[in-house]
């Protein structure tokens, strides 16, 4: 959503399309879990009081919009992109079939999974991690808001300190709240390092990938 207060800015996913251009150029398989956050956002007050499990599943629809929108940017910087919905809306997006999804993987084709993994309760994060293994991954990317994992809150106290790198069991025993916990507890046993970084910096992704010291590596 960029600097607006809910939706989606049209710069800001301009730029995260040539960000993932520049990786696909690098030969990289890449697929993204796409979350409802900005569109939600703009419907939070008038969903006050709704079911938590309705509510769940209109953020769901709210990432296929997400989706839908990064594979046409996608499509106008000519990176090949297909989109999978955990949530059937075949009119719109195909479902999500894991073997269609890794062989685009193989196709170069860029992966967008929208809706989550097609039930209530479960976070971006648990989404992010679920598809990752499912594609037998090398790693999982979680693009935020902050550059990385701090020793405290980086808005509050000047003095917090960015790790490099990180355990999986320091993050848990110092409550650090890398990601939700079910999404990081995935992660630790299928031994999935996590890279957490800002998707803020123009380029963050292709740094990340080429090993450069961009945003906290959590690994076991």
């Amino acid at each position: 959503m960029g600097d607006d207060s809910f939706g989606i800015n049209r710069p800001t996913i301009e730029r995260i399309a040539r960000d993932i251009r520049a990786v696909h150029a690098l030969g990289v398989e890449l697929a993204v879990v796409i979350g409802g956050g900005n569109i939600f956002r703009g419907v939070a007050g008038g969903a006050a009081g709704i079911d938590r499990a309705t509510a769940d599943y209109m953020g769901m629809l709210a990432t296929v919009m997400n989706a839908l929108a990064l594979q046409d940017a996608l499509r106008q910087v000519e990176v090949p992109a297909r989109t999978q919905s955990a949530l059937k809306i075949e009119q719109v997006v195909e479902p999500y079939i894991r073997p269609k999804a890794l062989r685009y993987l193989e196709e170069s084709k860029v992966m967008i999974f929208a809706a989550g993994t097609g039930n209530p309760f479960f976070t971006t994060d648990t989404a992010a991690a679920l598809r990752g293994a499912e594609m037998g991954v090398e790693v999982v990317l979680k693009a935020t808001k902050v550059d990385g994992v701090y020793d405290a809150d980086p808005a509050v106290n000047p003095d917090a300190r960015r790790y490099a790198t990180l355990s999986f069991d320091r993050a848990i025993r110092d409550n650090l709240r890398v990601m939700d916990a079910t999404a990081f507890a995935l992660c630790r046993d299928q031994k999935l390092p996590v890279v957490v970084f800002s998707i803020f910096q123009e380029g963050s992704l292709r740094r990340v990938l080429l090993g450069e010291p961009e945003g906290t590596l959590v690994h076991l």
